[in-house]
């Protein structure tokens, strides 16, 4: 007998729930393959925009339009429009076109599904996305503890880095998937959820993800219990710092950080970072206007900057990046890539202000966990980075909100 088509709302339902799976599964995915979240963040937003534009196309345009008149916005497309700008003087057109390839289309799936799934999320999405995560953190630890039994299984390569891309994304989701599910009721899987994130941070190699870990419960607690001007005071402050101090970051750390602190951070490789730091920053200081390019950290000891740093710290230019996204922001876009970084940041802040509690709270633990880990780890364009932030972003958003000021913005993405 000839199937029947699915009625429109029926096919919309369906497409919501596979994309709701994609977004739940994702840390998982992580786990068993560590580039994997740009490729299941990708699904899930065209799973969302199939459904939406079935269930009314013109409300799916208002939802994804409406957010960039904000001010939030305007600061973050000049920032995207000087990016691209600045592929223009790159020295590597290829390289960098290469770069941006794979973080713009990533960055424009977070933003479809920061927009369009909040609202349309299956009410058990929330609880698989608990099981995916406690089972993400439990291989980590499990996996760690066994040397590597999983990815021997897997035919992966046999190293513990390979498990830090995954910590450091349990640390962006746990917060907010976390709080979906308080506010959803489910009280014991939201501890569950944080409990065994931790766990797979702290059993990780990691030094960037338990930084992250730390900053990230820290603010939180200081957003939950303090006055909400203090709270955003201090995030403002972090974050301005982090974006000043970002070209003179070696140069300072050398100077006050003890012998002592190094032995304790061997792991973290703490000399190379601040040698790295310096170089870098020595790179910003050669040319503070309009930076050596968008996309040219990877060769940055190529770029004709480059060849103002002394011959001594110039040789750590090609580690591949800062290691530092604030000064990897100071080094490929100059000082008006980081104006606009910091106009972002504090708007975002603004826009966290407005929140009620505990969505407050967890906002600002979020971005005090990715500011964290920005300022010590990672290519900021990467992929995966920018595709665990989609998914931090929209449980975020898919949070139940109460009151008139929730009511008024549960369309503008956080």
């Amino acid at each position: 007998m000839k199937a029947l088509p699915l009625a429109p709302k029926d096919a919309a339902v369906r497409f919501h729930g596979a994309g709701g799976v994609l977004l739940a599964i994702m840390p998982l995915a992580m786990v068993l393959a560590n580039r994997a979240s740009p490729v299941v963040i990708g699904l899930a937003a065209l799973a969302f925009l199939a459904g939406r534009l079935i269930e009314d196309r013109a409300e799916a345009r208002r939802l994804l339009l409406a957010p960039l008149a904000s001010p939030l916005a305007g600061a973050a497309l000049a920032f995207l429009a000087w990016s691209l700008i600045a592929l223009v003087w790159s020295p590597f057109p290829a390289a960098s076109l290469r770069v941006a390839g794979e973080f713009l289309p990533t960055l424009i799936a977070a933003y479809l599904l920061a927009c369009l799934a909040p609202g349309r999320i299956p009410a058990f999405v929330a609880r698989l996305g608990a099981v995916a995560l406690v089972l993400a953190g439990l291989l980590i630890a499990v996996d760690l503890a066994t040397d590597l039994a999983l990815e021997r299984a897997l035919g992966h390569r046999l190293a513990a880095f390979v498990h830090n891309r995954p910590a450091l994304t349990l640390d962006l989701v746990a917060g907010p998937l976390a709080l979906v599910l308080w506010q959803g009721r489910t009280r014991g899987l939201a501890a569950a959820v944080l409990i065994f994130a931790a766990l797979g941070v702290l059993r990780s190699i990691s030094g960037a993800a338990q930084l992250g870990l730390l900053a990230g419960a820290a603010m939180f607690a200081a957003g939950r219990l303090l006055p909400r001007r203090v709270g955003i005071g201090l995030a403002g402050l972090g974050l301005g710092l982090a974006v000043a101090l970002a070209p003179v970051e070696g140069d300072l750390l050398a100077r006050t950080m003890p012998e002592a602190a190094h032995e304790r951070l061997v792991q973290s490789s703490s000399r190379a970072r601040v040698a790295i730091a310096r170089s870098f920053g020595a790179a910003v200081a050669a040319d503070p206007w309009r930076g050596a390019g968008f996309g040219t950290s990877a060769r940055f000891a190529e770029t004709p900057v480059a060849q103002a740093v002394p011959p001594e710290i110039r040789v750590l230019l090609g580690v591949g990046h800062p290691h530092n996204s604030f000064l990897q922001v100071w080094a490929e876009l100059g000082l008006p890539g980081a104006f606009l970084a910091a106009l972002t940041l504090m708007l975002l802040l603004a826009r966290i202000a407005r929140l009620e509690q505990p969505d407050r709270a967890t906002a600002l633990g979020l971005v005090a966990c990715a500011a964290a880990i920005a300022f010590v780890e990672h290519n900021g364009w990467a992929a995966w980075w920018t595709a665990g932030l989609g998914a931090a972003i929209t449980w975020m958003r898919a949070a139940p909100w109460s009151g008139a000021v929730r009511t008024r913005d549960r369309d503008s993405p956080a």
